[in-house]
């Protein structure tokens, strides 16, 4: 049985949300703000996130930012901003998804599941694989990636998108063809939501991110890996 925390200072929301996902076999964890939520990722084995923003003792982007330093669980977001800029600076400190209040909770569901099956396979790559005298190793049977012998702690959608690159080295791919294979036929965000994954993972496994080695643009195209194993 997956566990989805909940985290919400809405008493009422907590209990819909709640209602809903245990009607569809979800078990639930409830936390009305940031350092509660902390504890329960920090105690417990929590399989996603429902992150609402607006939390009375930090920021939900904060808050984001602090489960992603120690965790890569999916998280979904809530807000009751709309503009796309704040979603893609949700996508920046580490969300999968996002979703603006109010909000159907069926969709809410639907949301969970997609995100739940998108994130929850090693089917792109069944093997270790380095790279540059292993500067970098993208190990799938434990699901971590290594820089420098360093692990790195990706999002689920950015593992994913490093896998896809991976398996497919010196191939250019589109946005639209990256944005299907990492997230989904049925994902409804915009495809610079890809831009943003590949700009964290520049940020995370480049020595330079401002000239990759790794994952390089494609002008008029969109990016491709540079590169086979051990070069």
């Amino acid at each position: 049985m997956k566990t989805i925390l909940i985290v919400d200072d809405e008493p009422k929301l907590l209990e819909v949300i709640s209602s809903y996902l245990k009607k569809e076999g979800y078990k639930t964890e409830e936390a009305a703000n940031g350092i509660q939520a902390l504890q329960i990722v920090q105690d417990r084995a929590v399989d996603l996130v429902v992150l609402d923003l607006m939390l009375p003792d930090m920021k939900g982007e904060d808050l984001c930012q602090k489960i992603r330093q120690q965790s890569a669980v999916p998280i979904l977001m809530l807000t009751a901003k709309i503009q796309e800029e704040d979603r893609i600076n949700g996508l920046y400190v580490g969300a999968d998804d996002y979703m603006t209040k109010p909000f159907s909770p069926r969709e809410l569901v639907m949301r969970i599941k997609t995100i739940m099956r998108r994130s929850g396979g090693t089917e792109l790559l069944d093997e270790k694989i380095a790279y540059n005298n292993d500067e970098l190793v993208i190990d799938a049977a434990e699901q971590e990636v290594l820089v420098r012998g360093q692990k790195v702690n990706l999002t689920p959608n950015e593992y994913k998108t490093l896998l896809v690159f991976a398996r497919n080295p010196k191939r250019s791919f589109s946005r639209e063809e990256l944005v299907e294979m990492v997230m989904g036929y049925d994902f409804e965000g915009s495809s610079r939501t890809i831009d943003q994954h590949v700009k964290n993972l520049r940020q995370k496994l480049e020595h330079d991110p401002k000239n990759p080695q790794y994952i390089q643009t494609v002008f008029g195209v969109g990016y491709k890996f540079r590169g086979g194993p051990h070069v």
